[in-house]
């Protein structure tokens, strides 16, 4: 029996049109430092209202005792979540439809995962499957989150001003699952966002926005976050109250902005903005790292 559970089956708004339909994906843990992108897609499916229409069952794909369920009381009943695999369909206007998957990182069997991915994808028609994520970097929190953006296939790089991916080396459920995209035919895209490195477990509003502002002219369409501005002009001020009584971090956080104002100030133009050398760098060492 598959783990692929269909609820119903969408179809694209505009078979014809030319950035949709999309898969956006995002993945909770090693790929979503601050649950940055995570957070991204969830603002997405509640700005656009998406609805639920199919879902991997976790069971075959995670090790328990790494990603423990949760249980609840509900009244007298005992209830337990498990890890969540649900893609949800949205259809914002000027696009072919968005399909959305927020899930945890599975543990075991990823390239039949990414299988059942990619077969959810060509069922409903998708041209393009994007995955967010967030990594830490060595950046300071008072300045805006800077975005990586790669791709496998030279012509979706230069359709959608992307950096080609040359990375080698360790890899996570995005760097699989693009594999697998290249390998059928796919086009897909992974954006990744900063998140200051000295504040790792802090949810980092900035980076969703950034990673927002980046995915939605591959997506089509504009989702506006106004909840996710205001929580991102709180997150500066509560870093700033958190560091204020450690001198070195504070000291530390301004040599990182004065190395971020020197970089930005030498970027010839907005393109080399978006793809700054050093956070390319930054991307390869954590994939390593980790």
């Amino acid at each position: 029996m598959s783990s692929l559970e269909w609820r119903w089956t969408p179809g694209p708004v505009d078979p014809d049109h030319a950035n949709g339909p999309v898969l956006v994906a995002a993945f909770e843990g090693w790929n979503d430092a601050g649950e940055a992108a995570t957070a991204a897609v969830e603002h997405l499916e509640q700005a656009w209202g998406a609805e639920p229409f199919a879902a991997i069952d976790c069971e075959d794909f995670h090790d328990f005792t790494t990603t423990r369920p949760h249980v609840r009381l509900v009244g007298d009943h005992r209830i337990v979540d498990w890890p969540d695999h649900t893609f949800t369909w949205a259809e914002p206007a000027g696009t072919g439809g968005v399909a959305l998957l927020r899930a945890v990182e599975p543990q075991l069997r990823w390239r039949t995962y990414c299988d059942l991915v990619l077969e959810v994808a060509a069922t409903i028609g998708c041209r393009l499957v994007v995955t967010l994520g967030a990594l830490l970097a060595d950046i300071p929190h008072t300045r805006p989150a800077p975005v990586f953006g790669a791709a496998y296939d030279d012509e979706v790089v230069a359709r959608l001003q992307l950096q080609p991916s040359r990375y080698e080396g360790p890899t996570g459920i995005v760097g699989v699952l693009h594999t697998a995209c290249h390998d059928v035919g796919v086009d897909s895209a992974s954006l990744w966002a900063a998140v200051p490195a000295y504040v790792p477990t802090t949810p980092a509003p900035l980076a969703a926005l950034a990673l927002l502002d980046r995915a939605q002219p591959l997506i089509g369409a504009i989702a506006d976050a106004p909840d996710l501005r205001e929580a991102a002009r709180g997150y500066e001020q509560a870093i700033d109250e958190l560091i204020e009584d450690d001198d070195g971090t504070v000291d530390y956080v301004r040599r990182l902005e004065d190395q971020f104002d020197t970089e930005q100030a030498a970027q010839a133009s907005a393109e080399e903005s978006l793809n700054p050398d050093g956070l390319v760098e930054e991307v390869e060492r954590f994939l390593r790292e980790q």
